[in-house]
């Protein structure tokens, strides 16, 4: 056992030389980092929301949105699926308040036809092959020549969870492009979504970034009627519908139902300065459908105006010009430099699912992050200053060898979360100043096995030996034990939870390296220069 190859001699310095390394970055403020060359390790340990400030925002999703979404969405395919078929109907209608479509079937020959088509529609939830099948999305039933599908709960989960899901992703696009690092974002409950971005300070801007649902379209503005008449009278022609702008006061604008081209052909959007003035605008790519349909439409009506609309709000309703056949353009309305870059990101990350509300915001100051810092730290140093002079006083030569270990175990603590881009909460440095104090349990169970071994009448390096080989079992056990509690928190857990999860799972590792090999290395190493009669514990 205290025998060591020169390669694994080598292999532990280097380890411990690159722990100190990467770990060092965490010592000095980034400005200075950032006149270092590029070769030298420059990764820091990120800061969370409790120790920086920042900004922390719940949000809820619109299920009566979503559901009238999905039940349009119903609707539309009750109407081809009947089309195509070529079968006859009436009163195809839906209702929000049951979660239902209903449509009326003309001839009573094709009731039971038009039942056994739209049982397509109905989906499963889940997948039965490996037992996770729930139910149906919708159910479907017919009463004489009425044919209704209703919405079921377990389709409206399973929506909601999708929805979720698309929204984190999209809510992800915004924030990385707000330039923030380690923003954490996840699902909360049922319809929920938690937002943490650390060291944002224009709060307001990034809850007008997050919570718009960029739905992005293009319509044509009817020239045949006058927008002022009927914002009076509200009193919209069939075919039309009524939007503002959002100047103050609102514009109204008369537009075509029928979309020309929407935000789901879009590939790309970009701030720029418009070449004849000079004013921010917003430069858009379309996909090659996109710009089929773009060009087709801008070609058919040169001369026109068109509205370019986003979240039923007018941008601009510009009058074209001329076709515009390369599937790109810009958007133009009196934006500033700020108000055209996030539009740029609103369009390039894609719309929401259903709008989002904000049920809770609390933004953390700054000053109580450094607040939170300072004790922490004080918390770190005092509990490892108490730990050192314990094990010094308690096993002098021996213990100095595990408090050298315990410098080491921090260090790569730190180097690892470094590596890792990990964030650094106050649960965090809770886990990493109980690791300063569990890191030395090893060398404890070691130093005691050696005394053992003395009083057994062993001569040093047998009972060196003896201890380090009898101990081991011990040190693995308690430590495997600990360390399955350890990923069941991070498993379980959530948000502050699975961050002192991280960094005691860590420090458990580095304990376990530290004690192991480390602290045996340097004892051999003592043995063998001193080659002592009796020894110092």
């Amino acid at each position: 056992m205290l025998h060591f190859q020169k390669w694994k001699v080598i292999l532990v310095g280097a380890i411990v030389l690159a722990g100190f390394i990467f770990a060092a970055p965490n010592l000095f403020p980034s400005s200075a980092l950032q006149g270092l060359p590029s070769w030298v390790p420059h990764k820091q340990v990120n800061l969370g929301l409790d120790l920086q400030g920042g900004a922390h925002l719940l949000y809820r999703i619109d299920e009566t949105e979503l559901v009238d979404d999905w039940l349009d969405t119903i609707r539309g395919d009750v109407r081809e699926t009947l089309r195509s078929n070529r079968i006859g109907y009436i009163d195809l209608e839906m209702n929000s308040a049951d979660r239902s479509v209903s449509v009326r079937i003309r001839k009573p020959e094709d009731v039971d036809k038009a039942y056994s088509e739209l049982r397509k529609l109905v989906a499963p939830v889940g997948n039965d092959v490996f037992g996770g099948f729930s139910g149906n999305d919708m159910d479907i039933a017919k009463s004489g020549d009425q044919i209704t599908l209703t919405a079921t709960e377990v389709g409206l989960n399973e929506r909601i969870s999708s929805a979720i899901q698309a929204s984190i992703e999209t809510i992800r696009r915004r924030v990385d492009a707000f330039g923030t690092t380690e923003p954490s974002i996840q699902r909360e409950g049922r319809d929920r979504i938690l937002v943490q971005v650390p060291g944002v300070s224009d709060v307001q801007r990034l809850k007008g970034l997050i919570g718009e649902t960029g739905k992005l379209e293009f319509k044509l503005v009817d020239p045949s009627v006058n927008a002022a008449e009927i914002a009076m009278t509200k009193k919209v022609p069939p075919g039309d519908e009524l939007l503002y702008s959002e100047d103050e006061p609102p514009i109204p604008y008369v537009l075509k139902d029928r979309v020309l081209v929407s935000g789901e052909n879009l590939v790309d959007s970009q701030p720029g300065f418009d070449a004849r003035n000079g004013e921010p605008v917003v430069n858009f790519r379309f996909d090659a459908a996109g710009a089929k349909r773009f060009g087709r439409a801008t070609q058919d009506n040169v001369g026109l105006p068109f509205a370019i609309i986003l979240d039923n709000k007018v941008i601009s309703a510009p009058v074209i010009r001329e076709p515009i056949l390369g599937g790109s353009g810009q958007i133009s309305g009196n934006f500033t430099v700020q108000e055209a870059n996030d539009l740029s990101v609103l369009l390039r990350s894609g719309a929401l699912p259903a709008k989002l509300s904000v049920i809770e915001e609390r933004t953390v100051g700054a000053s109580l992050g450094a607040d939170s810092i300072d004790s922490g730290q004080k918390a770190a140093i005092a509990g490892m200053v108490l730990v050192v002079l314990f094990m010094f006083a308690a096993y002098g030569l021996f213990g100095a060898f595990a408090n050298i270990a315990l410098l080491v175990n921090v260090a790569l603590i730190f180097a690892v979360l470094s590596l890792m881009g990990a964030t650094l909460t106050l649960p965090g440095i809770a886990g990493i100043v109980l690791v300063i104090g569990i890191a030395v349990d090893a060398n404890v169970l070691i130093n005691e096995r050696i005394r053992e071994e003395i009083r057994a009448g062993k001569s040093p390096i047998a009972a060196v030996d003896s201890g380090y080989s009898r101990a081991l079992i011990a040190i693995i056990d308690s430590n495997v034990t600990t360390l399955i509690a350890v990923l069941v928190l991070f498993w379980l857990g959530s948000g502050p939870v699975r961050g002192f999860a991280v960094t005691l799972t860590i420090g458990i590792l580095a304990s376990m390296f530290t004690a192991v090999t480390v602290t045996r290395m340097l004892v051999a190493a003592w043995l063998r220069w001193k080659r002592p009669k009796e020894l110092p514990l």
